[in-house]
């Protein structure tokens, strides 16, 4: 019997992040879903129970493009839990109505890429360093203005997405070397292009592929023995194997001013 996890996917409720709630519940592992909208989410919940036993669910609503509500998500689940497995930073938009969030940031980047690193920041202590940190990347990575991080930034909505992404595949890579073994394996990992996501359909009006693949890399990146030494590492599902990402993710010193940027953004909602 393999030891049970508790594993937090954000964006778990459809696409790639319920594709891969449940494969790891069928294999008996608790898993927190996050959504945004209190109704789809209760939905999901009801259909994951036909699934596994809804002890091993709960759910969490949260709007990650407000850093409060972040802060919010991370705090509840700390009132649950002493400990977490693994955080899945699955949640991402790629087209949007508006651009501008409340908080004054780019929507694309204020949930692409910024939520999740205040996220994994704020989950750390439960994580430890046995915990693991699966970062949604993509094929799609744009060389970015850290300062663009600041507010609303406007590019399009392709640019912007390719952007946000090269962002949190430099802040992971930043995070993995700063933590070293201090802290939990910080991994980003591209789950395929053009699979059939809502947010491809949209984007690109095509159906894609099956979304198994990406929630199997996932799955994959979370539990496998494979993934156990890949802090800081790239994993290109399209090619199946660890690869470079944008030669940008590689530059320590450029990484290293995305997370300040980052943190100087999150020193204006702290306390």
């Amino acid at each position: 019997m393999k030891m049970q996890k508790t594993i937090l996917i954000t964006g778990s409720t459809d696409g790639i992040g319920f594709e891969t709630a449940k494969i790891l519940l069928s294999q008996g592992h608790k898993v927190l879903v996050h959504g945004r909208n209190p109704a789809k989410l209760e939905k999901v919940v009801n259909e994951l129970s036909s699934i596994a036993d809804s002890s091993l669910i709960e759910s969490y609503v949260a709007d990650l493009s407000i850093m409060a509500e972040v802060d919010k998500l991370a705090s509840e689940v700390a009132a649950k839990h002493n400990s977490l497995d693994v955080l899945i930073n699955n949640a991402g938009v790629f087209r949007v109505s508006t651009t501008s969030t409340p908080d004054n940031l780019d929507l694309r980047f204020a949930v692409n890429t910024i939520a999740p690193y205040l996220l994994t920041k704020k989950l750390l202590p439960l994580l430890g360093n046995s915990g693991r940190v699966v970062n949604l990347s993509s094929a799609a990575q744009a060389p970015l203005n850290p300062q663009d991080l600041k507010g609303v930034s406007g590019q399009s909505d392709g640019m912007a997405y390719a952007q946000s992404k090269l962002a949190l595949t430099m802040w992971t890579a930043a995070m993995a070397e700063s933590l070293g073994y201090e802290g939990p394996m910080v991994v980003a990992v591209n789950p395929a292009s053009m699979l059939g996501s809502k947010m491809v359909k949209e984007a690109y009006g095509v159906d894609g592929a099956d979304l198994r693949i990406g929630a199997d890399i996932l799955c994959r990146a979370a539990l496998s023995e494979e993934f156990a030494d890949a802090s800081g590492k790239y994993f290109d599902n399209d090619s199946g194997r660890f690869s470079s990402p944008h030669p940008n993710a590689m530059n320590a010193q450029k990484c290293a001013e995305v997370v300040s940027v980052i943190e100087s953004v999150l020193d204006r909602f702290s306390n």
